[in-house]
């Protein structure tokens, strides 16, 4: 085995180096935690001392009203907003009124629902953040898929739709029916 450099390496440098950061309470240090929702600073005299903060800090951006614009359902102004999932528009009449405004989307892009037919699916955010394809007239129509659909029949069981899949061996489109195998390479 090689020697190590006990220049590169020296323990006491390093310790020399290291700063710690005191807790804003109690004035003990604070320390890297985890959790099962990711890492956390935390008091190292916990529980004696309960005081936290996220690791990262994430820019929360200020509420910006849009001039000229108007709430369809109280009559008050339209605002830019940052929430849980991200930046939307929303009503500045908040606790009275609930209007969400979603994005538009293109008319000759709609596909209908193949399940009732009456609707169309729509793009949504899961509460873990991840998208997901629904039908918008829910709760009527509960049908939604995981992957972009495609409106193009299915060959082999005739089902409206087709969903557009990212696989290792490249891009293809599939039934969604689970008991139709149908699948096509892009």
């Amino acid at each position: 085995m090689s020697k190590i450099d006990e220049q590169l390496f020296s323990a006491h440098e390093h310790a020399l180096e290291k700063e710690y950061e005191l807790c804003p309470k109690c004035g003990s240090e604070l320390s890297v935690r985890h959790s099962k929702h990711g890492g956390f600073v935390g008091c190292n005299s916990y529980p004696a001392c309960d005081y936290t903060r996220p690791l990262v800090q994430h820019e929360n951006i200020e509420t910006q009203v849009i001039e000229g614009s108007q709430c369809p359902e109280c009559g008050n102004e339209l605002a830019v907003k940052s929430g849980r999932f991200g930046i939307f528009i929303g009503c500045t009449n908040y606790p009275a009124c609930h209007h969400i405004e979603k994005p538009t989307q293109d008319e000759g892009h709609a596909i209908n629902c193949p399940v009732c037919g009456k609707g169309h699916m729509e793009q949504r955010t899961s509460r873990y953040g991840k998208s997901f394809y629904a039908c918008n007239t829910y709760p009527k129509c509960k049908f939604l898929v995981n992957y972009p659909p495609v409106a193009e029949p299915c060959p082999d069981c005739g089902f409206g739709i087709l969903v557009e899949r990212n696989t290792a061996s490249g891009k293809r489109l599939e039934c969604p029916q689970k008991q139709c195998k149908y699948k096509r390479a892009l």
